[in-house]
């Protein structure tokens, strides 16, 4: 009992959480924001209109600036591909690049009770609107019938946050409950026109359909800020190296109408500075509403049998090239900080060739062979790669495959090109 008192006041203070925001596409959704006094039409911006029309990246005929303002635009086939690319390049560099970073997609709908507010966009079935009247009593049981059914209502989400607030419990299972972590997710949103993001304004009717990509990263909160200030970092070098000015893109501390402190990433476009991108640090309060207050379900509360045994195989044979993780890294007996450090360093060698890698070294308990393959076979893995105290001896490293379950020892500079050659024939 002591010891589950003692995991659960170390996860306690656990629950801090911070956003990473972005619009997809910047330049064009910048120029939504364009208001009539910013003359958005003006020079250089005609110029560039005129171009992305005329070769394809924006779509549909005399694109006025009401259009623009309010998102009424389609991507021409160009736009399309460049739109492509930078999701791309911002999904690699989030999740595929990074052993703490894992992918979720989340439904478009919420549920009417799910945290809406006014800001929200909310659908409501016609036939609901049909109620029978009393023709007698027309202001009485009717309206009240009326106001009834106008509470069975769909929201479409805002944001992306509580798609991540929803699988966080699920997630720090997975990751052995050991922070930091983060969840990344790119998706369709509809915010209100000519508001900013988080403000109490509602512009009723008039809502935008943007795509967003975010990232919400768990940490404790001792260092929730150092970790928001490695973000900053990380999102400046990724948006600079597309720049042929690098310094056209910078940071300004911001503060949403809510008072919650972050950062906004601005960029200088050629009719004035707009942001991209924000950074907030959001605390716990959001995910504590998203569980009902409820701190256990986001707590360690049992200790796991690592003895444990199971008598049915169960094995998730996926086709190796629709794996979501073709290798799962593990550590065996040995010293772990330096089997730590050779995991780290292949771990970067197969994610530069493109591998997705379960990074197992991470967590903290301990399993056997026999468990590890149960584990991995169950997430589908193809491979798993095992260092231990013989790797820090003689190169040599544990690998089994799913399919055959063979189990070999296999020198460590040989196990890169092993896994390219293996997973490029299918």
């Amino acid at each position: 009992m002591k010891f589950g008192n003692m995991i659960t006041k170390q996860w306690k203070i656990s629950n801090k959480v911070f956003q990473n925001d972005r619009k997809i596409l910047s330049i064009w959704l910048s120029l939504r924001k364009c208001s009539k006094s910013t003359n958005c039409f003006s020079g250089l911006t005609e110029t560039l209109i005129e171009l992305c029309q005329n070769r394809q990246l924006l779509s549909g005929d005399n694109i006025t600036q009401d259009m623009l303002v309010n998102g009424y635009f389609n991507y021409g086939h160009l736009g399309m591909e460049l739109k492509r690319n930078l999701v791309t390049n911002w999904w690699d560099s989030m999740v595929l690049s990074r052993e703490q970073v894992f992918g979720v997609q989340s439904p478009h709908q919420l549920k009417g009770n799910q945290n809406s507010d006014n800001k929200s966009m909310k659908l409501v079935d016609v036939a609901t609107l049909q109620v029978p009247l009393d023709k007698q009593d027309v202001n009485g049981e009717g309206i009240f019938s009326l106001k009834d059914r106008l509470k069975e209502y769909i929201v479409l989400r805002p944001n992306l946050l509580q798609g991540a607030f929803c699988e966080y419990t699920k997630s720090l299972n997975l990751v052995n409950r050991k922070l930091p972590f983060g969840l990344a997710e790119v998706g369709v949103c509809y915010q209100p026109i000519a508001a900013p993001e988080y403000s109490t304004v509602f512009n009723a009717g008039r809502t935008a359909e943007v795509e967003l990509a975010s990232l919400v990263w768990f940490s404790s909160p001792r260092t929730s800020g150092s970790w928001l200030d490695y973000w900053v970092r990380q999102r400046l070098l990724w948006w600079r190296k597309f720049a042929k000015s690098p310094s056209s893109f910078t940071a300004s501390d911001s503060q949403n109408n809510y008072g919650i402190k972050g950062t906004t990433l601005y960029f200088s476009f050629p009719w004035g500075k707009e942001p991209i991108e924000t950074l907030v640090n959001l605390g716990d309060k959001d995910l504590l509403r998203e569980h009902h207050g409820n701190k256990s379900s986001l707590q360690l509360t049992e200790k796991v049998d690592s003895k444990s045994r199971t008598n049915q195989k169960k094995v998730l044979k996926l086709h190796p090239f629709l794996a979501p993780y073709k290798v799962a890294l593990d550590t065996g007996k040995g010293p772990t900080v330096e089997l730590r450090q050779v995991c780290e360093g292949l771990l970067r060698e197969l994610l530069d060739k493109r591998i997705t890698v379960w990074p197992g070294y991470l967590e903290t308990m301990h399993l056997s062979m026999e468990q590890l393959a149960i584990k991995y076979d169950e997430m589908g893995v193809i491979f798993t790669i095992v260092v231990s105290e013989t790797t820090l001896e003689n190169g040599l490293i544990y690998l089994r495959n799913r399919d055959t379950t063979v189990k070999e020892m296999v020198h460590i500079s040989e196990v890169r090109d092993f896994l390219t050659k293996y997973i490029q024939e299918f």
